[in-house]
C-alpha cells in the first residue's frame, strides 16, 4: 500500500463521514477506518515488513492519514452530538402552563412539637438546655442517685447493660447501660458546675419491658434541677404549676401526693386534673419530683446541707398522649402516615 492509495482511503472516509446524519452512522464508520480490522491499522502492522529504508516513511505517511481521519471524526461527533442534543431539547419542551405536580411535605413529629415546647416553657423560667449522654455507667444511673448495688429501687427499672470486657466488670461502677433516666446526668452535672443553677435534661430513656399501649422500651423523658441555698418545696410547686400551665395554655389544677423516689427526699407524685371527655375531673398522675436527697449531694462531693434543689421530671411521651388524647404510646413510634399526618 503506497502513498497514493492512502490518499484514496482519506477522501474516501471524508466523504462518508460527510455525509453520516446520526451518531450510529459515524459510529459505524469510525470503525471502519480507524477500527482494528481497517485498512489503515493494516497497513500500520506491516511496516515492519517492508524493507529497513522504507519503513520510516511508510510510517509517517500512515501517521499523518490517521492523524487527519482522527481530526474528521472528532470535529463530526462534536457537530452530530449538538444536532442530537437540539432533537432532544425540541422534543422535551416544558409546558409551563401545564399543571405542575405537588409535592408532599413533611413537617414535625409530635415528639419533637411536645419537645420544643416543653423547652421553650422551662427557658422563659431561666433555665439551661442541655444535652447528655444516652450511654451511662453504672454508677451516675444508679449509685449516684441513692441507688446501691442492693437497693430495691432499681428493681423498677428494668435494664439494658451494654457488654464489656472482663477488666471494665470487675468495677461495678463502670459498668455500661442504657440509661434509664434522664436524672442519671444531675450528678455529672454537679460535679462539674457551681451553684446556683437551674437545668433542664430532656432526652432518650430505654427500660427492657414489655411493650404495651402505655408501654414502650424506649421513650423520651426530662429532668429539671434547681440548685440554691434556699431552695424549698414552694419553689417546686411554683416552677410546675406556672410549667403545665404554660404548657397547656389554661388553668390547670395541679396536685402535689406524697411518694417516693430514691433520689429525693421528701418526694411527691404529681397530679393534675383532667378537664375533657373520660378524664374530666379526675385526678390523673403525670410526673414525679421531690427536694433533691442529701445522699446526692454527697456523691456529687457537695458539703452535706450546704446546698438544696429540687428534681423534677416526666415522660414526653405522656405529654403527647394527654395534649393530643392518644391512648396508644406505639402509635407515635409507628410509621402509619395516617395517623402522623394529623400533627
Amino acid at each position: 500500500m503506497d502513498k497514493e492509495t492512502l490518499n484514496k482511503i482519506e477522501k474516501a472516509a471524508q466523504s462518508e463521514i460527510s455525509a453520516a446524519k446520526t451518531l450510529s452512522e459515524f459510529e459505524s464508520l469510525r470503525v471502519k477506518y480507524l477500527g482494528r480490522k481497517s485498512e489503515l491499522s493494516e497497513f500500520l502492522s506491516n511496516i515492519k515488513n517492508l524493507p529497513e529504508a522504507e519503513r520510516a516513511k511508510a510510517g509517517q505517511i500512515a501517521n499523518e492519514t490517521r492523524r487527519n481521519l482522527q481530526k474528521m471524526m472528532d470535529d463530526k461527533r462534536a457537530e452530530l452530538g449538538k444536532i442530537e442534543i437540539k432533537k432532544k431539547l425540541s422534543s422535551e419542551k416544558i409546558d409551563i402552563t401545564a399543571p405542575g405536580v405537588k409535592f408532599q411535605l413533611g413537617h414535625r413529629h409530635p415528639l419533637t412539637i411536645v419537645r420544643d415546647q416543653v423547652e421553650d416553657v422551662f427557658s422563659s423560667m431561666g433555665f439551661a438546655i442541655l444535652d447528655s449522654r444516652e450511654i451511662e455507667s453504672e454508677w451516675y444511673n444508679f449509685d449516684s442517685l441513692n441507688m446501691p448495688d442492693d437497693h430495691p429501687a432499681r428493681d423498677m427499672q428494668d435494664t439494658f447493660w451494654l457488654e464489656q470486657s472482663v477488666t471494665a466488670l470487675k468495677d461495678h461502677r463502670k459498668h455500661l447501660v442504657l440509661r434509664t433516666q434522664t436524672t442519671a446526668h444531675d450528678v455529672r452535672f454537679l460535679e462539674k458546675h457551681e451553684p446556683p443553677f437551674r437545668i433542664l435534661i430532656p432526652g432518650r430513656v430505654f427500660r427492657n419491658e414489655a411493650t404495651d399501649f402505655t408501654h414502650e422500651m424506649q421513650f423520651y423523658q426530662f429532668d429539671s434541677l434547681m440548685v440554691d441555698r434556699h431552695i424549698s418545696l414552694a419553689n417546686l410547686k411554683g416552677i410546675v404549676v406556672h410549667f403545665f400551665r404554660q404548657f397547656f395554655k389554661e388553668d390547670i389544677e395541679v396536685k402535689f401526693v406524697s411518694s417516693y423516689f430514691p433520689f429525693t427526699e421528701p418526694s411527691v407524685e404529681i397530679q393534675i386534673k383532667g378537664k375533657r371527655g373520660a378524664l374530666r375531673g379526675r385526678w390523673i398522675e403525670v410526673a414525679g419530683a421531690g427536694m433533691l436527697h442529701q445522699n446526692v449531694f454527697k456523691a456529687a462531693g457537695y458539703t452535706p446541707r450546704e446546698w438544696q434543689g429540687f428534681a423534677f421530671g416526666m415522660c414526653i411521651d405522656r405529654l403527647v398522649m394527654l395534649k393530643y388524647k392518644i391512648d396508644d404510646i406505639r402509635l407515635l413510634y409507628g410509621s402509619d402516615i395516617r395517623f402522623l399526618e394529623q400533627f
